[in-house]
């Protein structure tokens, strides 16, 4: 094609496949469905939902393009728009980054035309175009021609003959000739230098927006002059406006206060060794690590009921917190963390609570680094943001941790790019949060939030959010905070492993679940070495208490876990033995004897004879009293024993009676019969009916297998490259189909829709003719929902009342029914 194009579907068809491919992949909603043609593409490509989310991801410089394209002439010569940009004086920055701000708004086919005549998109024109409704963030108001319209012919002579300018025939030529007056620098400045000093303010504090403001019935004479030059004209009863030409001159031409040309800088930058990021980052990792595991542990029986609405309700949402140690805040990450790795979810029956699920049994038995990259791995990708929770929803609701509405889609895409920023800095390098915020700002203005680049207009939006309180910005806030909580960054500067985490070969912000797959191995190989290697012992003091150097090996964890109590951690774990964590031992099916090798065995210090003499003395009466389903019982060879039971007042509420000098039965159950003899001192154990001790050893409680939450997606997914391959083959062939030359066809009326209509013996005559001449023929075809379309088809065989084709629209071998064969046509010698 030749000459300016037209329209943007014209100059769609002039850019190359790889063109095309990239606006797909920058605007993958335009795939859904793929377009039959260029046309069609067009058309969906200046669709108000599309537009509004290709602007929304534009950077700052380039919205400011687009705002000052808006507020230009249609069409625009690149020298204006460079004026509007960099104002009368020029801005070498501006500049020089204005080539790429137009190229990004061509390939996204928000601007088409040559650079003598830029257009910008019709609809990205009435998004951005100031309005009352919606002033536009440059504070321009509407032209001296838009402004003026209504007004009487009469008024608009009165206003340029004050202004100093010969009258007019016509109101067309007098707001054309205020126009050229308040456009031309040297004619405008005169004028204003006969201005009064209050006039100037009045033009002072309109000048970089809002444009509008409001007189009384009589205004002062400072407003009169002012009025009665146009430089402020009515717009409504009281109010005024500035008019966009006069605020242009007042502002040395430029369309912005400040354009922002340039990201902000990442700065300051604080330098720290490497190495002593890795180790703080590993440092943490393996606390979340202990963090998640101490939660599993926690509801290894159950966990909390799920609330009607869904989620955990507040008060067990505190008492996580006090089990866990940690604020409820934290908290709600802690679960939604184990919640997006898929180790905990709700179990699904009647009485629906939470638990842990069959995979955290297998996380439990992966390798410390191995845990950490599934951990890491869930969270990058999650959509939800336990940020949000305890705030309220639209409806004022409370938003619980684990429930339903915590999904922003934007979270992952957030995630990636704010740590992005971090792998942009030399190894070590820390920059504090607010520098991270404001170059996200800038990546994404509207997305952002930001009072410089305002908000797309909608009927009903809210007013728009501060740059600190928006969306995207305490994503940003949450994911700075969270990673150094998840061991990917360290001392605010991101690690080694946490820079492997984020690298993907892919382009797209979204890589593949194999990139993410390969990028959390390669993570937790490099965290591997920086873990602490698990111990096999302890050290056992003289005051009952047991320090473990570093991190137990798992099974040496769960034992000493059952035989004494955690008194506290951090680098060395302190365990502390008592006669009730000895009992729960007992209870657990371990004799005195087990224990006291499990001790000497497994410790670096001789077993204190403190701890010899507590274990023994608690197996000693470990069992002497059994307890059995009369309702109740309690057996002892002991009958003084058992008198001094029943002599005992705190007995009471047990009901027990004497039934043989050696068993006494109870009108309680089993378990209140054990409680209530632990509380008075004793140590009872639980026998079967055929009078064996029965093990107290508590069974792990599951979930049916669960998967992991799948995260909402931010608007149609990246294609991948073979997709957007295919789809420019058959915008390309279905273009081809309908805007081939075609030969004139002899018929006696046209089809619907000016498709081909021949007889059947034509059509069959035609097609075989093709066939001998392998030739290509124009087609229309009805489906078998009677949808009518147009076809480029090569013929190859012609039999059985079916004709079998090469497609050029689908761009496919086909076979079609000659009865639904509308009618045929030869093509032009150089169409195909």
């Amino acid at each position: 094609m030749t000459g300016t194009p037209r329209t943007l579907a014209e100059e769609l068809r002039t850019r190359t496949d790889r063109g095309l491919v990239g606006l797909l992949r920058a605007r993958p909603d335009l795939l859904n469905p793929v377009p039959g043609d260029v046309t069609q593409l067009a058309t969906r490509a200046g669709t108000r939902a599309s537009v509004v989310r290709a602007v929304e991801r534009l950077d700052r410089f380039v919205l400011q393009t687009a705002e000052a394209l808006a507020v230009a002439p249609d069409p625009c010569p690149y020298d204006t728009l460079g004026a509007l940009m960099g104002g009368d004086a020029g801005d070498p920055a501006v500049a020089a980054e204005l080539p790429r701000a137009v190229a990004e708004l061509r390939a996204q086919a928000l601007v088409w035309g040559p650079d003598d005549r830029l257009r910008l998109v019709r609809t990205a024109r009435e998004l951005l175009t100031p309005s009352p409704a919606h002033p536009s963030p440059t504070g321009l108001g509407p032209t001296v021609a838009e402004a003026m319209a209504g007004m009487s012919p009469g008024r608009l002579q009165e206003i340029i003959a004050a202004a100093g300018l010969p009258t007019t025939h016509d109101p067309v030529t007098a707001v054309a000739a205020l126009t050229t007056l308040f456009a031309d620098r040297v004619r405008m400045a005169a004028l204003l230098d006969t201005a009064p000093a209050e006039s100037v303010a009045v033009l002072d504090k309109l000048l970089w927006g809002p444009p509008y403001g409001a007189v009384t019935d009589r205004p002062a004479p400072h407003l009169q002059w002012l009025l009665d030059r146009g430089l402020l004209i009515p717009s409504g009863a009281r109010n005024v406006v500035l008019p966009r030409e006069a605020a242009l001159h007042l502002r040395g031409g430029r369309a912005h206060r400040a354009a922002e040309p340039v990201p902000p800088a990442l700065s300051p930058a604080t330098e720290r060794d490497p190495q002593l990021v890795d180790n703080a980052a590993a440092s943490q990792a393996f606390t979340a690590l202990a963090t998640v595991e101490e939660l599993l542990k926690e509801w290894d029986l159950g966990g909390p009921a799920v609330l009607r609405a869904g989620g955990m309700s507040v008060r067990d949402l505190k008492r996580t917190a006090t089990a866990l140690d940690t604020t409820e805040q934290l908290a709600a990450f802690w679960l939604e963390l184990a919640y997006a790795a898929g180790l905990i979810a709700s179990d699904g029956e009647a009485d629906e609570r939470f638990a842990a699920t069959p995979a955290a049994e297998e996380w439990l038995q992966l390798p410390d680094h191995a845990r950490w990259a599934e951990l890491a791995a869930g969270w990058l990708a999650a959509t939800r943001a336990p940020g949000i929770v305890g705030t309220a929803d639209a409806k004022g609701r409370a938003l619980a941790v684990l429930g339903p509405h915590l999904d922003r889609s934007p979270a992952p895409e957030v995630r990636r790019r704010a740590l992005a920023l971090l792998a942009a800095l030399p190894p070590g390098t820390a920059v504090p949060a607010s520098a991270v915020l404001a170059r996200l700002r800038w990546e994404r203005p509207l997305r952002g939030g930001s009072p410089a680049a305002g908000q797309l207009p909608a009927d009903d939006a809210p007013a728009a959010p501060g740059p600190a309180d928006d969306l995207r910005s305490r994503l940003a806030q949450w994911t700075l905070a969270e990673a150094e909580l998840l061991g990917v960054t360290g001392r605010g500067a991101l690690s080694t492993h946490g820079r492997a985490l984020i690298d993907s070969p892919s382009d797209s912000t979204a890589p593949t679940p194999a990139e993410t797959t390969a990028a959390a191995t390669r993570a937790a190989a490099l965290l591997a070495p920086l873990l602490p290697e698990p111990v096999d012992h302890v050290l056992l003091q003289a005051d009952l208490t047991a320090v473990a150097p570093g991190p137990l090996r798992r099974p040496l964890a769960e034992a000493l876990g059952v035989l004494a109590d955690i008194e506290s951690k951090g680098g060395a774990t302190v365990y502390r033995f008592t006669p009730g964590s000895v009992r729960r031992a007992l209870d657990a099916g371990r004799s005195a004897a087990e224990l006291q090798e499990f001790l000497a065995a497994h410790s670096r210090t001789p077993v204190p004879q403190p701890l010899a003499y507590l274990v023994d003395d608690v197996a000693r009466k470990h069992g002497q009293l059994r307890i059995g389903a009369a309702a109740a019982y309690v057996r002892c060879d002991d009958d003084a024993l058992l008198s001094e039971i029943l002599a005992d007042r705190r007995a009471a509420a047990l009901r027990l009676r004497r039934l043989a000098p050696t068993v006494l039965a109870a009108q309680t159950s089993p378990e209140q019969l054990l409680d209530g003899l632990r509380a008075m001192g004793y140590a009872p154990a639980a026998e079967s009916a055929a009078g064996d001790v029965l093990i107290a050893r508590a069974d792990s409680y599951r979930t049916p297998p669960r998967t992991a939450p799948a995260p909402v997606p931010d608007g149609p997914p990246s294609p991948d490259p073979t997709l957007l391959a295919a789809a420019v083959r058959a915008i390309r062939a279905g273009d081809l189909a309908a805007t081939a030359e075609r030969k004139p066809v002899q018929a006696p009326a046209p089809a619907p829709g000016g498709f081909p209509r021949t007889t059947s013996a034509e059509t069959l005559a035609t097609m075989q003719a093709a066939v001998l001449t392998n030739s290509a023929l124009w087609i229309g075809y009805v489906n078998a929902d009677g949808a009518a379309s147009q076809r480029v088809i090569a013929p190859v065989r012609v039999e059985g009342g079916f004709v079998t084709a090469y497609d050029h629209t689908s761009d496919e071998v086909r076979t079609y029914p000659l009865h639904r064969i509308t009618g045929v046509a030869e093509l032009a010698d150089d169409s195909v």
